[in-house]
């Protein structure tokens, strides 16, 4: 399938005949003196095509008094949009603009997208039919996307490319020589007359737009691009954080998993429990990230990480000279987080004077800056976390039982890493690979030995111990292997270092023998001839080896 510009046969269509007031004839004169492409306007009157076109006039006089009346171009894109898709019964639309100091072409408004395909809409020049029509000026159809192979499908937003019937229509949005953007526009057409039909109401509705995106250009070039990296960033982060980017799938971790599912339809208090190092916050970005606030802000604000005497001021803010060094008005984490999430962590670390303020916030979504007097309201959701027991706290009168109650309002217990069985193994995993990247170190497995120490730790640090252990042998690792001896000797299994202190010369030694034996009894599949063969030993050498370790060749088969 060749990609064109329609075709405009002379003689092929009547021109227009219009019988509405003088209004509507400016309008469309207007419109028609703004056409960069040389065309005759087809008679829209017979319904011929499958679909009539009679609407034509109202979707562009409703168009042209958006563009004069809107006043910002966002505001008129989503009009024109909105026009398409009932006037047009487009199932997607789209307009793009380019950014000439990146060379970027993105999407800045559109419908039928969600917010991660629309954030993927990115283009160069002359990259896909989009990057085209921006580098060439020039409208183009694809009255089958299927039988297209340059058609991208960058937002990913229309699945099996090669099973559907749409058709893409692309037109430039062009002031003279220059090119600012595109619309672009699909659906399924049934009349090859119809969709080239639709191609010069399109080309219509660009020109009408060119001049109002060039002075926004013009005036918002920085937001613009700013706009768009946010939504990328946005897109990201949403599926960054997704539950199923956590990684761990024992029975605990899926418990897990289900009620952070289930609390992200809501704006509801989560009260985050587990020991230290267990990745609270993770879960707190996954809730935040796919909760109705995702748009807004979040905030993260540790309750431990700051002296008592400056936890008010941070929290709610001050106003100028509301105490010494208050030298200008400050907003606290709670305006911050306006209409998005504040994730407060530590909770269990508040004093009984800041828990009662804490308490009023949450009750009434109001407060005071410190040093002032006007009650400001916020529209947030909160997070808390803390690796202590609450309830103990509460019945010792360390942590107040209303606020306890405020904040429990939905609980989520995140297992510590030693209950969590092979989950040890897949997070080990992931973190030589995300190690191994960053360093540019080649490493490409952990050794059978190495493993068993892993799965036989306390982990004590949870998932922030793993990864510190992974980082540091990822450092001594010289052949693409984390070996046992790569391990901190707090991992060192007993039966290594039983007969010597643990970091001692004998210790080591010990423990590349042992790994070295399994390594060699695993590939001969407990034969213990071949492993001798393997190791330069001799049977029985390799016997007393194996007795000292208490090995049995049988594991092994």
């Amino acid at each position: 399938m060749t990609i064109h510009n329609p075709p405009i046969a002379a003689g092929d269509h009547e021109a227009l005949r219009i019988s509405t007031g003088a209004g509507a004839r400016r309008s469309a004169d207007a419109l028609s003196n703004a056409e960069p492409l040389a065309m005759t306007t087809p008679q829209l009157c017979e319904c011929d095509f499958g679909e009539c076109r009679t609407e034509l006039l109202p979707l562009l006089h409703d168009m042209s008094r958006a563009v004069t009346e809107a006043g910002d171009l966002p505001t008129t894109l989503r009009i024109l949009l909105q026009l398409m898709k009932r006037h047009m019964k487009l199932i997607r639309g789209a307009v793009t603009l380019h950014d000439q100091d990146s060379g970027k072409i993105f999407i800045h408004e559109s419908f039928g997208l969600s917010e991660e395909e629309h954030a993927r809409g990115v283009y160069l020049l002359g990259e896909g039919i989009t990057g085209r029509v921006v580098e060439t000026g020039q409208p183009m159809v694809v009255p089958r996307i299927s039988d297209e192979p340059k058609f991208l499908n960058r937002t990913e937003s229309r699945g099996d490319i090669a099973e559907t019937r749409l058709s893409f229509l692309c037109v430039p949005i062009r002031r003279g020589r220059k090119i600012m953007g595109a619309i672009s526009a699909e659906r399924v057409y049934g009349n090859r007359r119809l969709l080239d039909l639709d191609a010069r109401i399109l080309t219509i509705l660009a020109a009408t737009l060119a001049q109002a995106v060039e002075l926004y250009l013009i005036e918002n070039l920085q937001t613009v691009a700013l706009e768009a990296e946010n939504r990328r960033l946005r897109g990201q982060l949403k599926e960054k954080f997704k539950p199923s980017n956590i990684i761990g799938s024992s029975k605990p971790m899926q418990e897990a998993y289900n009620l952070i599912k289930k609390v992200t339809r809501s704006k509801t208090t989560v009260l985050i429990l587990g020991e230290s190092g267990v990745g609270k916050e993770l879960v707190a970005s996954a809730i935040h990230y796919h909760s109705p606030n995702a748009a807004g802000p979040f905030i993260k604000f540790n309750c431990a990480a700051l002296p008592e005497t400056v936890i008010e001021s941070e929290l709610f803010g001050h106003e100028k000279g509301s105490f010494t060094g208050a030298a200008a008005q400050r907003k606290g984490r709670f305006e911050e987080a306006d209409g998005g999430t504040l994730f407060i962590d530590e909770v269990g670390e508040l004093s009984l004077a800041m828990q009662a303020k804490l308490l009023r916030v949450l009750q009434e979504r109001t407060f005071e800056r410190v040093g002032g007097n006007t009650s400001i309201h916020v529209d947030i959701r909160i997070l808390a976390a803390t690796n202590r027991d609450l309830a103990a706290m509460v019945e010792q009168g360390t942590f107040r039982e209303d606020l306890y109650y405020r904040l429990n309002v939905f609980p989520i217990t995140i297992p510590p890493l030693r209950d969590r069985g092979n989950d040890i193994i897949a997070l080990a995993d992931h973190f030589v690979t995300k190690f191994s990247r960053e360093m540019g170190v080649e490493v490409t497995r952990i050794s059978t030995p190495a493993i068993n120490m892993l799965l036989c730790y306390d982990w004590p640090g949870n998932v922030r111990e793993l990864e510190n252990v992974i980082e540091r042998a990822i450092i001594l690792a010289e052949d693409g292997v984390i070996h046992a001896y790569n391990l901190p000797p707090s991992l060192q299994t007993p039966v290594v270092a039983e007969n010597s202190d643990v970091g001692s010369l004998d210790a080591k030694l010990n423990a590349v023998e042992y790994e070295m034996i399994v390594d060699a009894l695993k590939a001969a599949h407990g034969n213990t001839t071949e492993a001798a063969r393997q190791l330069g030993l001799t049977r029985r050498v390799l016997g007393l080896r194996m007795a000292k370790y208490d090995l049995d060749r049988k594991v092994f088969r």
